[in-house]
């Protein structure tokens, strides 16, 4: 596991070469944030120049007021992993929060004039809703979600699969604020033949065309209308962080963080499954059948990815903890189910031949993540692994080793370990 990397060399953000890059990319506008106030004339600035202010000091991690023990998978686009033991808290900040994006980020949005359409064959009309409507005329509600990237786990499958190589930090659950999907598509008016949402955001293009949609995924309209689904304006009490959406983003808990999209301005009600970029196989499929590893499997015998799998991560302590002889050790995490809840929680530390149970405590709402914790004790002095395995409501436990090998490399549960070692 890399610790406290930074943004080096010719491709990242803190050499000139690449800060003329990263603002031809459109982020110079949320330079606000850094600066503490807005970039007057910003428009104006020539390409390749930096503010003074921020000149030998712009990376990611000031940029996004981020932790800067994240880890940088790619930035084209922005995809950063979360260190396990940075994931403790049972909200997770927006510093900790990991990055999932497709596209470049859109330039910072005007909220005042934001509009959300609402469209397609499956609803009566085409309507359109400024924030300040979302604001005012539906009721608000708040609720923590665990929102996880299909991929989280990809780097453990053998052959590797195509992809950021996530470890087991793409996690997190914050408490979001908004309008309840369901709320707004009764009020736009949905007919019986709706069968499927999609939505559009303003995100750009990697290739810079703003013509190409850079993601477009949904879900069907039962996930949709659940209580928990939103159409979310805020994120742990704020506004919600440019790159994680600002100023209006869906959120769908328990089900792969792809569908929960960003800048979001248009929701398309069909009346057919989404066929938006990104829904097309293998994008977030599934083989419908085991298959060895390294098996070419064809698009047709893929399916769509939903509620995500039973999991757990050990969030304390970090892995590589060592621990005098004699002493018990406290460990903790947290727990989750997809569309389930978790009803046990267990620990091991020797190698999964006997099991410990860990208390578990209720989530704050259905699909947040749960705490446990357990005290354990350790025979002597020497190596030691800590297991982590949580079982659903209906009966199903992460596996140990890794769950069954496929193309993409997606919906990895197996048991989170960290290492122990006992010595004076």
């Amino acid at each position: 596991m890399k610790s406290k990397p930074k943004l080096t060399g010719a491709h990242h953000p803190d050499t000139a070469d690449s800060r003329r890059h990263f603002l031809k990319q459109g982020a110079l506008a949320s330079l606000a944030t850094v600066l503490g106030s807005p970039l007057v004339f910003a428009k104006n600035l020539p390409a390749g120049m930096v503010p003074l202010a921020l000149e030998g000091d712009l990376d990611f991690y000031d940029l996004y007021q981020k932790e800067r023990e994240l880890m940088i998978l790619n930035d084209k686009p922005w995809n950063v992993e979360t260190p396990a033991h940075l994931l403790d808290d049972a909200i997770t900040p927006a510093s900790k929060m990991f990055v999932r994006n497709n596209g470049q980020l859109p330039e910072t949005p005007n909220p005042a004039t934001w509009t959300l359409t609402i469209d397609g064959e499956g609803t009566r009309a085409s309507k359109t809703y400024t924030l300040a409507d979302l604001k005012t005329k539906f009721t608000a509600h708040t609720y923590q979600l665990v929102l996880e990237c299909g991929g989280n786990g990809r780097k453990e499958f053998n052959p590797p699969a195509k992809g950021n190589q996530w470890d087991v930090g793409a996690v997190h659950c914050a408490a979001w604020t908004g309008v309840r999907l369901r709320d707004l598509l009764e009020d736009a008016g949905i007919k019986p033949n709706a069968q499927y949402i999609g939505y559009y955001g303003a995100d750009i293009h990697l290739s810079g065309d703003r013509q190409k949609v850079v993601i477009s995924r949904g879900v069907p309209m039962e996930k949709a209308l659940q209580d928990e689904s939103l159409l979310a304006y805020k994120m742990n009490g704020q506004d919600i962080p440019l790159i994680h959406g600002y100023p209006l983003r869906l959120v769908f808990g328990g089900w792969p963080a792809s569908t929960s999209g960003k800048w979001v301005n248009r929701i398309s009600v069909r009346d057919r499954e989404h066929d938006g970029p990104k829904m097309e196989a293998p994008s977030y499929r599934m083989p419908a059948y085991p298959v060895a590893p390294g098996t070419k499997v064809p698009d047709e015998d893929m399916k769509i990815i939903e509620a995500m799998p039973v999991k757990s991560l050990i969030t304390y302590p970090k892995t590589g903890a060592l621990l005098r002889p004699g002493r018990t050790l406290s460990v903790r995490g947290h727990a989750w189910a997809g569309e389930q809840a978790v009803a046990r929680m267990e620990v091991s530390i020797d190698f999964g031949a006997t099991w410990q149970p860990a208390e578990l405590k209720a989530p704050a709402n259905r699909l947040a993540w749960q705490q446990w914790s357990a005290t354990l004790s350790f025979p002597g002095e020497g190596y030691y692994e800590v297991w982590a395995r949580a079982t659903d409501d209906q009966g199903v436990s992460q596996p140990m080793v890794l769950p069954g090998w496929n193309p993409k490399g997606y919906l990895n549960n197996a048991t989170h370990r960290i290492a122990i070692k006992v010595a004076d």
